[in-house]
């Protein structure tokens, strides 16, 4: 019998012998902790070290300890088997005795270097919903990246310099690969920590200058145009604004918001084009059919719509979202896991 439940510290899963935390956002009281990806919103400060089990890859493990968070070794054991989540390097999912799936965050495309996600067939599936919403059906990849070369073109031959915004993790080393035939390439340096990470673990970045570096150069002057990839946070930070107004750049952020029109405006860039690391919301109905399972909890962005969708098409679906009015929402599992029947 495993019991799903959710309540402010996250997602849990447990049953008589063990408590599994699932991408918690604070520390639990749990056997297990699973950590499915380094970005920071999967990730929780404050750890008692060593005080849990960490379920996680070896990449995820570097790159947050990395990022400063202390997890201590990592254990993958206990009938516990990670799938590839084709979401950023490192990302997995988790299979726990081959009937409950959790996906963390989830993309079935390939993009790049990434490789597509690997689904399994389980009895129940946890599947997160952050564009669990008909309204966000995402181009192509590579007709993306196409439109992107025909603009950054335009602008070479105005010689007009262009940022590429991404996030930090993730999308900005696919935009590195992506768009490394563009010289100069310029990085910024928080980009170039991830990147090296990225090619410690067999990932070729490619040649370019930090900006660091090409600022102190003079490059940004001197060499005009060039392509700039910085972080989409930019946009908040002041950074995008001192660039665009000192060298008269041209920005291009990347997002799978992007498919609203006012989002580009929300951050004050030019363009801003669908590109997204998880998965529209047809990839995720292919994710369902794929896993073929008998019950589904939504997670995260449109979790409840998502969920509403699902049982007009047949589908045994529960949003997991936290109330505070309510101390925790669970459900038992008995029948899933009736081992005698699997």
């Amino acid at each position: 019998m495993f019991n799903v439940s959710v309540d402010n510290y996250g997602i849990t899963v447990d049953n008589e012998s063990k408590k599994i935390s699932l991408d918690p956002n604070k520390q639990p009281n749990s056997d297990f902790i699973f950590i499915s990806h380094a970005h920071t919103d999967h990730l929780y400060k404050n750890v008692r070290e060593y005080s849990n089990k960490i379920i996680t890859s070896k990449i995820t493990h570097k790159i947050a300890m990395h990022r400063g968070y202390k997890y201590g070794d990592t254990y993958e054991k206990h009938g516990f088997k990670l799938l590839d989540t084709g979401h950023i390097l490192g990302s997995n999912g988790l299979l726990i005795e081959d009937d409950l799936y959790y996906t963390g965050d989830i993309s079935i495309r390939k993009r790049a270097f990434m490789n597509p996600a690997v689904i399994p067939q389980a009895k129940i599936l946890i599947i997160e919903s952050t564009f669990g919403h008909a309204d966000y059906i995402f181009p192509r990849f590579e007709s993306t990246i196409h439109k992107t070369n025909l603009i950054i073109s335009e602008m070479y031959h105005q010689g007009i310099p262009v940022i590429l915004l991404g996030y930090t993790l993730g999308k900005a080393q696919i935009l590195t690969n992506a768009f490394r035939h563009w010289k100069p390439l310029i990085v910024h340096d928080s980009i170039h920590e991830m990147n090296k990470l990225y090619s410690e673990f067999g990932v070729d970045m490619y040649n370019y200058v930090t900006f660091s570096d090409a600022e102190k150069n003079n490059m940004l002057s001197s060499y005009k145009p060039w392509l700039l990839i910085a972080p989409l946070g930019s946009c908040k930070n002041g950074f995008l604004k001192y660039i665009k107004n000192k060298y008269g750049a041209l920005s291009i952020g990347f997002s799978g918001w992007a498919v609203k029109p006012y989002y580009k405006f929300a951050l004050g860039l030019d363009y801003c084009l669908p590109l997204s690391d998880h998965c529209d919301y047809r990839d995720l109905i292919t994710v369902i059919k794929r896993c073929s399972p008998e019950k589904i909890y939504t997670f995260h962005g449109f979790a409840e719509h998502f969920a509403g969708d699902l049982r007009k098409m047949g589908f045994d679906a529960s949003p997991l979202i936290y109330s505070r009015g309510k101390r925790n929402t669970s459900e038992k599992l008995d029948a899933f896991f009736d081992k005698s029947n699997s």
